[in-house]
């Protein structure tokens, strides 16, 4: 199987945007001090990095993806349901990540957490998309009905740890200690749900590599509960 791109970023990839990022938000808190108005989302340095860095990732997997996407490699419903589901899950941690990143006056702990759960979870999201792919299979839940695969149906909104958007909007409107405490509760629910997901995956998915990314996520998720746990109780 000869791949069409790298899609790993190297250290030193890594170690420039590390920079690049500490200083957007070096800027951006200069201009925050000087009274300037607070940048939405989507305008914030940090965010368009990972913007930048998510699109370079995709863009690596193109050549690998067209080259394979007539393979049939072996998998079954639950590496394909995993697969679909967990993207979509992944897609709320990193929006709660970059919501909680752009709060004023929160745990510079915690904001590292979310910074790793961007980065960490877009990468991923990239991993699944190209599996999917490989396997011939829609890279989206076509039917918006999600959790077939572990025979507990429900919406694609109501998969175990999702947060609703009330919980969302809530926590945009929050500061310091309150955005902390709220940020850590939904993002426990939320990995504890994906824990679950993955977990199962490990046990009957057929695939060895969608067996290794979920046993993966499981022990990533577990830990940065952990961390974000003994943050908060600092």
């Amino acid at each position: 199987m000869q791949r069409g791109a790298d899609t790993d970023l190297s250290l030193d990839q890594l170690t420039q945007l590390e920079r690049m990022r500490e200083t957007a938000d070096a800027e951006a808190a200069e201009r925050h001090d000087d009274g300037d108005v607070v940048l939405p989302w989507w305008q914030h340095p940090f965010n368009i990095l990972t913007l930048i860095v998510t699109a370079a990732i995709l863009a690596g997997m193109v050549g690998w993806m067209v080259g394979d996407s007539g393979s049939q490699i072996e998998h079954n419903e639950v590496d394909v349901g995993f697969l679909q589901d967990m993207r979509v899950h992944h897609e709320q941690a990193v929006l709660m990540s970059i919501i909680y990143r752009n709060l004023p006056e929160t745990d510079p702990g915690l904001r590292t957490v979310a910074r790793q759960i961007v980065t960490g979870q877009n990468i991923e999201i990239g991993r699944m998309i190209q599996l999917l792919r490989t396997f011939g299979e829609p890279s989206v839940n076509e039917d918006g009905t999600a959790m077939t695969w572990m025979g507990m149906a429900a919406d694609v909104d109501a998969m175990p740890g999702m947060a609703t958007d009330d919980e969302l909007d809530q926590l945009g409107r929050l500061a310091g200690t309150d955005a902390d405490e709220l940020f850590v509760e939904l993002m426990t629910e939320h990995h504890l749900g994906g824990v679950d997901m993955a977990e199962f995956a490990v046990e009957r998915a057929d695939n060895d590599e969608v067996v290794a990314m979920a046993r993966g996520m499981a022990e990533a998720q577990l830990a940065e509960i952990g961390e974000m746990t003994e943050l908060l109780d600092e």
